[in-house]
This record gives C-alpha cells, sequence and structure tokens, in this order.
C-alpha cells in the first residue's frame, strides 16, 4: 500500500488483485483513476489489460474499506461496552466502598446510640438503686422517730420514698388520739366498720379518703378529733370462710368438730387475717385513734350487745313470733328485707342458681287444675312456683265474681296428697281480673298468703327442708330440690290430666345479696323488732332539722322507706356472731308440748332474756311461779347489723358512763355511702335515740358509688374491681390477671374478666402512690354523682405530685441557704405579681374552707388545683425568674427579697392547704421549707394550723391588672398555637384604644413577654404604626394583639404541616365512620364502648377544625 497521491506500484506491474490495499483516502483513489487514464492515453491497447486488474483492484479497495468500517464500528463497539463494563464495574465498586462507608457510619451510630442506651439504662438502675437504698433507710426509721431529712432532695418524686416512715412518727407522736378531758370543741366520727377479715376495696379507699380529709381538716382547724376505727364480725361472711376453708382442708363441716371447736377456728382465721384491712387504712394515711380500736366481738361490745336486746326485748319491741322469712337455702339461713335484691324478669328467663349444674327458668306462669271435691268439675290455678302446690291448703275467689258463686264453701282435692283445700272467698288478695280468677294458697311459702291465712285460719305446711329439699310434706317428691320439683310436678300433673298450660309472666325475683341464691320464703319462728315508733322518731329528727342528711335529695328517700318500714327480723341460723341472749323455758312434764325450740311447734311464750343465764332464770321463775323447769339457750345469733346499730355509742363505753361517753357522744359525722343508709345508717338512729335518749349524731354525709371508667359497677367478673393498693404501689397485667385465679370465678368469668383487663389496664397499673389516689377519688366526689374512676387521672396527679415535688426544689435552690422566713408579713412594696399570687392564696383559702364546710369536695380540690398548677407554678414561679435574674441594686434587692419572702409563703401555706388531701407529700416537703419562728415550734405538719382567711392579702388592684394581662397572654398564645410556634419569640403589639389597659401592658411588660414567649411588648394607640406581617386576634372591644411573623415562620413551610396533620386526622375520622357504619355495630359492641367512640370522634372533628382555622390563617401570610 502507498500513501496519499502516489501510484500503486502493484497495479502497474500486474492485474492479479491484491489482497494488500492502501487504506488512502477518496482523494488518493481519484488520483489513482486519473494515472490511470494517462497511462491508457499514452499506451493505448497497451493499458487495457491493466484496467481491468485496477477495477479489480477498485472493488478490492471499497470491499476492504467497507469491511474495515465493519471491523472499526465493531471495535468500536466492543471498545465501547467494555467501557460501560468497566464503567459499571467501577460504579459498583464506588457503590461498595460508599455502602461500606455508610454501614461503618450506621454501624458507629447504631454502637453510639447503643453504648447511650446501655449508659441511660445503668443511669436509670443506679437511680433506683439509690431509690431503694434511701428506701430502706427510711422504712428502717424506729417507730416514733422523725425521718431524717438529711438526704439530699432527689431530683423527682418516688411515692414509696416519700411516704416511708410518716405514718410510724404521726402514731407513735399521739397526733391521733383525742383527749376526753380537752376544752377544744369537738368533731367525732366512727368509721363505717369493714369485715375483720376482709380487704381494702375502692369503696373503702373512698370513704377512708373523705373521712381523713375531714379529719386532718378539723384538727388542724383547732378541734379535738376523734376518729374511731373498728371491725365488723361479719356473721355470715366470716362463717361461710372458714366452713368453706375447713371442707376444703380438712374436709369436714361445723357440725363434725360442734360450736365451741367451730368458733374456736374462726377466732384463729381472724386472728390470722384481721389486722390486714387496718394496716391497709393506715396505708391509705387514714389519722384514726388506735387507741380506741373496736371489734363487735370485744367483749365491751357484746355486753352492750345483750344490754340492748334485753331493754327491747322487756320493752315489748323484741318479740318472738312464727312469720315468714327470706330464706337462703345456700347460707341457710334468714336474711333480712333490705339484704334482698330484686331483679325484673321479662318472660321465660334461664338463670344460673347456685347449687343446680343446669339452668333454672324464671318468669313462666303454670296453669294446672284442682278436681272439686264432689265430682262436679274443676278449678283452674296458675303459679309462678309449681313445686310449692305441695303446700297449698286452699283455693281462694272473689266474694263477687260469679262464676265461682256455686262454689263457695266447698273442697278441692290436693292430686297428690289427697288432702281437702277449702275454696275460701278474700276481696283483698284475689284480683277477678287476673288469670282465672281463683288463687292457689300457700300460706307457708308466700307473703300474701300468708296474711290470707292468718285470716281465714288455715293450715300452715311447709314442704321445704332448709337445704331446699322437700321434706316428708312432700310425698313422692320427698328428696327433690326444689328447682328440680318444678319439673317433675308438672310431669306429674300431666300424667294426671291436670296440666293447663305455660305462658309467659313477667315478675321480680329476689336474690340473696350475698349468696345470689334464689330467696325462699319460709315459715320460721324468729326474732323481730317492732320498728314503726322508732322509724316514727327518726323521721320526726330529720323533719325538725335535728339530723341533717346531705345530699338533701336523700330526705325524701328516708322518710318513703322508714314511712313504709316493716318489721325488723334479727334472727340469724348461724354460730359466729352475738349469740342471742334468750332463753326457751322447758316446763318438767311439758317436754313434748313444749316442742322444739327453732321450729314452728316451739311456744313463743316460753321464752325469756337475760344479760345472765342468772337473770334469766329469775325472770322465769316470775312467768311460771312455783314451776320447775330448764333453760335451754337460742342457738341463733343476732344480725350482724344489730351490734353495727349500737356502734357509735357502744364503742364508748355504753351501757357504762364512761369518760368517753360523756366527751365524745352524740358523734358530730356520720359519712357512709348512700347503699347503707338503712342497713345501718338509719338502724343507728333509731337504736339510738331508743337507747340513749340522744341522736347518735348531727349531720349524716352520703358518698356516691364507686364505678369504673366506663360507668359500669365493680364486679369480679368483668374484671374491673381495683385494689388500692394495686393502684398505690402499681401491678403489671400479668399480675392482674393472677389476682382472677384467687376467688371463686368460673372459667369463663375469669375468661371475659380476662379480656376486660386488657382492654382497660393493658399495660398494667403504674405506680400512682396514695395521694395520688386520695386526691382522685375526692376530685371526682360531688355530691350525688357516682364516681367513675379512670386510672389514667391518678396517673395525672401521681406527675402532679412531681410539680409539687419540683416546685419545692426551685424554692429550695432560689431560696438559698441563708434565708430567713419573716416573722411579719409586709408586702406593700411587692412587685404586683408577688401581691397578685398572695391575694389568689388568700382567695383559695377561702374557697377550699368553704368547700370543706360544704363536703363539696371536688370543689376544695379544683381549687387547689388550680391554685398550684396554674397560679402557682405556671404564673409566679414564671415571673420570679426575671426578678432573680436582674443585676443587685438597692431596688431590686428589696424585690428580690419580697419576691423570695413571697414564694416562701406560698408554698408554706399551700402545703398546709393540701394536706387534708395528700398528707405524705405534703408533710415530706413542709419538713424541707425553712421554717419561721411560727412554724419552727411545730414538728408536723399534722398539727399546723390550717390557713385562715387574711383580709390584708386581699389586693383586688394587682387581681385587675393580672386579669388584665393574662388576657393579653392568652390571645398571644393563642396566635402562636394556630401557627405552630414553639420556639420562636416574635414581637408584640398590642393595639389599644383604653389608656388605662396600654399603661398597664407597658408598666408590666416583663409579665407579657415572660408569659407570651415574645420578645417585645409595643403598646399602640393606632393600628398604622403595626408592621405588616402580623397575625391578628381580638382581645376585647378596646384591644387587639398583633404577633409580628414575618421572618419568624415559613408560611409554605406551615402550610404543607397543616395540611398533612388535616389529612391524618380525616383517615381517623373516616375509620371511625367505618366502624359506626358496620353491619351489627350498634348490636356488637358494649355501649361504653361506642359512647368512647363518639366521644373521640368529637374529639378529632374538633381538633381537625381547629387545624383548618390555623391553615386559613397561615394561608394569608403566604
Amino acid at each position: 500500500a502507498v500513501g496519499p497521491r502516489r501510484r500503486c506500484r502493484i497495479c502497474a506491474r500486474t492485474s492479479t488483485p491484491s489482497r494488500v490495499f492502501c487504506t488512502a483516502m477518496a482523494e488518493e483513489t481519484e488520483e489513482m483513476r486519473r494515472e490511470m487514464e494517462r497511462m491508457e492515453t499514452k499506451e493505448g491497447g497497451t493499458a487495457a489489460g491493466r484496467v481491468d486488474g485496477c477495477e479489480a483492484v477498485r472493488t478490492e479497495v471499497a470491499a476492504q474499506a467497507e469491511d474495515e468500517e465493519k471491523e472499526k464500528k465493531k471495535m468500536m463497539k466492543k471498545a465501547a461496552k467494555e467501557a460501560k463494563k468497566l464503567a459499571a464495574i467501577a460504579k459498583k465498586k464506588a457503590k461498595e466502598e460508599e455502602l461500606k462507608s455508610n454501614v461503618g457510619k450506621d454501624n458507629a451510630k447504631k454502637q453510639a446510640a447503643k453504648e447511650a442506651a446501655e449508659r441511660k439504662k445503668a443511669e436509670k438502675e443506679a437511680e433506683a438503686k439509690e431509690i431503694q437504698r434511701l428506701i430502706e433507710i427510711a422504712k428502717a426509721t424506729p417507730k416514733g422517730v422523725k425521718k431524717s431529712m438529711s438526704e439530699k432532695m432527689e431530683k423527682g418524686y418516688h411515692p414509696q420514698l416519700v411516704e416511708a416512715a410518716w405514718y410510724d412518727w404521726w402514731e407513735g407522736c399521739g397526733y391521733f388520739q383525742a383527749e376526753p378531758a380537752s376544752d377544744k370543741p369537738k368533731f367525732v366520727m366512727v368509721i363505717p366498720p369493714p369485715n375483720v377479715t376482709g380487704t381494702l376495696h375502692l369503696g373503702h379507699a373512698l370513704t377512708d379518703s373523705i373521712q381523713d380529709a375531714l379529719a386532718r381538716w378539723k384538727r388542724m382547724s383547732g378541734y379535738e378529733v376523734l376518729w374511731l376505727p373498728g371491725t365488723d364480725h361479719a356473721g355470715i361472711a366470716t362463717q361461710t370462710v372458714v366452713e368453706k376453708k375447713l371442707a376444703r382442708e380438712q374436709q369436714i363441716s361445723r357440725h363434725d368438730i360442734g360450736r365451741e371447736n367451730f368458733l374456736k377456728e374462726v377466732y384463729k382465721y381472724v386472728d390470722d387475717y384481721g389486722g390486714r384491712i387496718c394496716r391497709q387504712m393506715r396505708r391509705l394515711g387514714c389519722s384514726l385513734d388506735w387507741s380506741r380500736e373496736r371489734f363487735t366481738m370485744d367483749k365491751q361490745l357484746s355486753t352492750a350487745v345483750g344490754e340492748a336486746f334485753v331493754r327491747l326485748h322487756s320493752e315489748g319491741l323484741i318479740y318472738r313470733e312464727n312469720r315468714l322469712v327470706n330464706w337462703d337455702c345456700t347460707l341457710k339461713t334468714a336474711i333480712s328485707d333490705i339484704e334482698v335484691d330484686y331483679i325484673d324478669i321479662p318472660g321465660r328467663t334461664m338463670l344460673k342458681v347456685p347449687g343446680y349444674s343446669e339452668p333454672v327458668e324464671f318468669g313462666c306462669l303454670t296453669s294446672f287444675a284442682y278436681q272439686i271435691e264432689d265430682g262436679n268439675g274443676e278449678i283452674v290455678v296458675a303459679t309462678t312456683r309449681i313445686e310449692t302446690m305441695l303446700g297449698d291448703t286452699a283455693v281462694a275467689v272473689h266474694p263477687e265474681d260469679e262464676r265461682y258463686a256455686q262454689l263457695h264453701g266447698k273442697f278441692v282435692i290436693h292430686p297428690f296428697s289427697g288432702r281437702r283445700l277449702p275454696i275460701i272467698t278474700d276481696a283483698i288478695l284475689v284480683d277477678m281480673s287476673f288469670g282465672t280468677g281463683a288463687v292457689k294458697i300457700t300460706p307457708a311459702h308466700d307473703p300474701n298468703d300468708f296474711a290470707t291465712g292468718k285470716r281465714h285460719g288455715l293450715e300452715f305446711i311447709n314442704v321445704f327442708t332448709d337445704e331446699g329439699v322437700i321434706n316428708e310434706h312432700g310425698g313422692m317428691f320427698e328428696g327433690q330440690k326444689r328447682f328440680e320439683t318444678r319439673l317433675t310436678v308438672v310431669e306429674a300433673l300431666k300424667e294426671k290430666g291436670l296440666y293447663r298450660g305455660m305462658q309467659d309472666n313477667p315478675m321480680r325475683l329476689g336474690l340473696c345479696s350475698r349468696s345470689k341464691d334464689v330467696i325462699e320464703p319460709m315459715l320460721k319462728p324468729q326474732w323481730w323488732v317492732n320498728c314503726t315508733d322508732m322509724a316514727a322518731e327518726a323521721c320526726k329528727a330529720v323533719r325538725d332539722g335535728d339530723l341533717k342528711i346531705i345530699p338533701r335529695e336523700f330526705e325524701a328517700t328516708w322518710f318513703r322507706w322508714l314511712e313504709n318500714i316493716r318489721d325488723w327480723c334479727i334472727s340469724r341460723q348461724l354460730w359466729w356472731g352475738h349469740r342471742i341472749p334468750a332463753y326457751y323455758v322447758i316446763l318438767d312434764g311439758e317436754e313434748s308440748k313444749a316442742g322444739k325450740p327453732g321450729t314452728t311447734a316451739e311456744l313463743v311464750d316460753h321464752w325469756v332474756s337475760g344479760r345472765t343465764q342468772e337473770e334469766a332464770e329469775a325472770k322465769a321463775k316470775e312467768l311460771f311461779p312455783g314451776r320447775s323447769f330448764r333453760l335451754e339457750q337460742d342457738e341463733d345469733v343476732l344480725d350482724t347489723w344489730f351490734s353495727s346499730g349500737l356502734f357509735p355509742f357502744s364503742t364508748l363505753g355504753w351501757p357504762t358512763a364512761t369518760k368517753d361517753m360523756d366527751a365524745f357522744y352524740p358523734n358530730t359525722l356520720l359519712e357512709t355511702g348512700h347503699d347503707i343508709l338503712f342497713f345501718w345508717v338509719a338502724r343507728m338512729v333509731m337504736m339510738g335515740m331508743k337507747l340513749t335518749g340522744k341522736i347518735p349524731f348531727s349531720t349524716v354525709y352520703l358518698h356516691s358509688m364507686v364505678r369504673d371508667a366506663h360507668g359500669r359497677k365493680m364486679s369480679k367478673s368483668l374484671g374491673n374491681v381495683i385494689d388500692p393498693v394495686q393502684v398505690i404501689e402499681g401491678i403489671t397485667l400479668d399480675e392482674l390477671h393472677a389476682t382472677l385465679h384467687t376467688g371463686n370465678l368460673d372459667p369463663k368469668e375469669i375468661a371475659r374478666a380476662t379480656e376486660g383487663q386488657k382492654a382497660d389496664f393493658p399495660n398494667g397499673i403504674p405506680e400512682c402512690g396514695t395521694d395520688a389516689l386520695r386526691m382522685t377519688l375526692l376530685a371526682y366526689t360531688s355530691q350525688a354523682r357516682d364516681v367513675n374512676l379512670d386510672i389514667n387521672r391518678v396517673v395525672a396527679y401521681r406527675h402532679w405530685c412531681n410539680k409539687l415535688w419540683n416546685a419545692i426544689r426551685f424554692a429550695m435552690i432560689n431560696l438559698g441557704d441563708n434565708f430567713e422566713p419573716p416573722s411579719l408579713l409586709d408586702f406593700s412594696q411587692a412587685p404586683m405579681e408577688c401581691r397578685w399570687i398572695l391575694s389568689r392564696l388568700n382567695a383559695a383559702t377561702m374557697q377550699v374552707s368553704k368547700a370543706l364546710s360544704d363536703y363539696a369536695f371536688s370543689d376544695a380540690t379544683t381549687a387547689l388545683y388550680n391554685f398550684w398548677q396554674y397560679e402557682l407554678c405556671d404564673v409566679f414561679i414564671e415571673l420570679m425568674k426575671p426578678t432573680l435574674a436582674r443585676e443587685d441594686s438597692e431596688e431590686s434587692s428589696l424585690q428580690k427579697r419580697l419576691t423570695r419572702e413571697t414564694l416562701w409563703c406560698c408554698l408554706e401555706n399551700g402545703l398546709r392547704l393540701l394536706h387534708p388531701f395528700m398528707p405524705y407529700v405534703t408533710e415530706e416537703l413542709w419538713q424541707r421549707l425553712p421554717k419561721s419562728d411560727a412554724t419552727s415550734r411545730l414538728d408536723s405538719l399534722v398539727i399546723a394550723p390550717f390557713p385562715q382567711e387574711n383580709t390584708s392579702l386581699q389586693d383586688e388592684v394587682a387581681e385587675e391588672e393580672m386579669r388584665i394581662l393574662d388576657a393579653v397572654v392568652r390571645v398571644a398564645r393563642s396566635i402562636r398555637s394556630n401557627y405552630g410556634l414553639t420556639k420562636q419569640r416574635p414581637s408584640l403589639y398590642l393595639l389599644s384604644r383604653a389608656e388605662r389597659v396600654g399603661e398597664i401592658v407597658s408598666r408590666n411588660s416583663t409579665v407579657i413577654t415572660t408569659l407570651s414567649s415574645s420578645s417585645e411588648v409595643v403598646v399602640v394607640d393606632d393600628a398604622s404604626k403595626i408592621p405588616s406581617g402580623c397575625a391578628v386576634e381580638i382581645v376585647n372591644e378596646s384591644s387587639s394583639v398583633y404577633l409580628l411573623l414575618t421572618g419568624v415562620i415559613n408560611p409554605a413551610e406551615e402550610c404543607a404541616k397543616m395540611e398533612k396533620k388535616i389529612n391524618a386526622i380525616q383517615e381517623q375520622v373516616s375509620a371511625l365512620q367505618g366502624k359506626f357504619a358496620a353491619p351489627g355495630y350498634e348490636a356488637k359492641v358494649p355501649e361504653w364502648l361506642q359512647k368512647e367512640n363518639q366521644e373521640k370522634l368529637q374529639r378529632l372533628v374538633a381538633e381537625q377544625e381547629s387545624a383548618k382555622i390555623a391553615l386559613a390563617e397561615i394561608q394569608k401570610l403566604v
């Protein structure tokens, strides 16, 4: 090959195409063409052969050029591919390096975070160990020795540390003991005695919190306070527990070991478990006079019970009679009317009954026929208790009912016993329009039939044993359980062709409030109290104003019950309790005639009573002069409420004339739940007035029932029963579940309760402490309203205790070691905020005192919370900081001193105001405060004077100025909230057409800047003086607040944030609305949960509306 513009030697020598050709450019080829033409012209035909060769060469050249181009493209493509591959490899390598670098950075971050978490965990563990060490030190304080305050104040509030040791010291110092010889005015309460073997529940906690708040307030107010503790022997409850214990552990019954040995077992059980509830009351901080603790089975109280029975029996108010009683076949004892709970049965309903494996049907009216004795027809009757027909002794019709006129005086034949039952007429009992107009009469098993039997002299046939089993009077049905007989009697009637059908019948069913067994009316000889005259006296006491009932709405209930009172059955077929001091007189030679005491065959006029057996024998001799006899004491015991009815005076020594009886009776107040107004309160009033001649107390305050957060009654089967100690100490969810297995719930109820606990306490219950629980219960307590206790509110008060703690810590830091509280209060030269907070302290003092006087505990806690939270901590302490930060000068030094003295005065008095409600944390904090000359003489807050109204602290000018400033601050905060301002401090402009308002704001601009987080406050009287870019809200008709937002926020970013928030809320709203629209929502979802969902929806909608308003405001700045 040759270079460009050169001749191809190959082509000139041969025509054979060469395999080698130059890669010349186009002009080279053109040069060759011209050279060939010259040769052809010069040499003629000689060149013709060569032309063919050159043509081949050209073809070869073109082919090779094309091949070379393809090769070139191929090589370029290969090179590009190779380069791309190399680039990919390099990129991958770079990415790997970057990833490796990032992994290293992430690992470093994770490692740093892990180390930080471990450090934080270690710090927490170290802090917890230190707190536990301090708790152990505090708990190790000997009883009666004051808790050491030498340890530095912890950073936060710890309930166990705060509560440790104080109660033992209070009790050891005798602060709770009352002195009968004291010349102070008296304030006396007795505690509603809880069951001796019981445990504290929230009802007790509410009672104790209310009573202790009153006792501490009165003690601090200069009264000689006696709050007398005691426990009730709880006859039925305690005996039942011990009987079950014997059966479970020794497989024996009380009858196997006899009365004496059984009572030993009961006392042993009481000794083992009896102090538990009293220890829990101490845990709650109850300032009870434990030196006067009583137990209803104590010797002295037992003497009082015997005295009361004998006196009332001697006067004829207690009498013996065969009457129908409310019999509990499970407990095997009679119970009083007010121990019966009634439920409404709408129609045929299956209910679970104790002692039966299958549910029992109620709410049915069964009809059957009695054949007329002479064989001429039948008479159809109906009953809801078909099993009682075995004890029928008559059939009644209305005397004016023409349908049965021809049957008057005739008889029907009982289909199973063959007894002749008279057909009687009775206009009082029979309703001609109801059913067939004929009524079966069972005098021994129905109250209305009992009265009818008395009127007509009918036979009384009891067909049940005490266990509810058919007895010998039941013939072929003997030995069957009463509700089993309900089925077999119907089958037997069908066989005899006497069954006439069954239909729904709405009814009320009586259940024992303790065992939940269906009450069986039974004919029993019992002791009764004639309450008519005593009830009338109790009504008169309220009408005359001698006895005050709060809330007053319960007066109507009081009158309604007492004016319709029935005689009180006080016999209980138990062994545990006060054995009735009555003796059955069995005359010699008349043993068979006398009948066995306790059966319907006994002679009710053969009973005498006596404080001792000797006294009873003397009375028997008077009753049966010249006759020989022997006495048998009644086996039964008295109703527990009989001894509890004497509690206000038996605990003070009655019937003996004691110093305590003289000093502390009548009591001042009886505080309890409205649910035992008749069980206990009415009986105390009746028996107190009758036996002592005095109303036992001048005021009755009735608090409400404690329910759960959803308003449901506390029930173990719902899993919402809360032990106050669980709230005080905290408990995990698993531990809560474990408590369900300690009772008598069946597996289905346990499963239901477990789900309830998961829903209400998903994370268990955190440790809240005693003070938070007490404050919550008292804050909920408003007259005549039930307490729906939400644990989250207790937790909130636990955090509030921390707020109080921090307030005292701030004071200890800022008061300084050399601070001396003022002996005389003179704040005339103090800054406006000092005069204002002192005026608010005086207002809070008046509000709390009035609320406690009115038993308005919710109002008292609200006043205290508002003062501490919203006025002292949120306002005054914040306003202190700029004052204390000023450089020292003569004027600033005075202002600082007065500010510190104001802080001390508010904290010291505020703790005294709060002490009746939160005794532990207030004592702990008060002990740490510097003491003035007056307070240094006081060892404890328990005996410190309760703050009184001080008119010299009242400052209307300062309060009005602060109201003006607060209005400006509130509007400024509203604007900040609308625009999402947090740390920014914009300028604040106040446009005011009221000169005085402008002057007050200008003079107190530091108040505004501090509380509204503004950089400055500018007061103007013309809107033109306000720069553009401001957000504005109206304060009132004469003032508006402007916040300068230019340069403070990015409107576009804030709009995006707010739109995102609105969309997020809308998703929640849509989800809830979807739930509401789901099929069966109202039927399947519990009512309380539906209510919660509705409230949640309302909150979301309100929040969304606020966000939309804020968005609209921000958009104005875009």
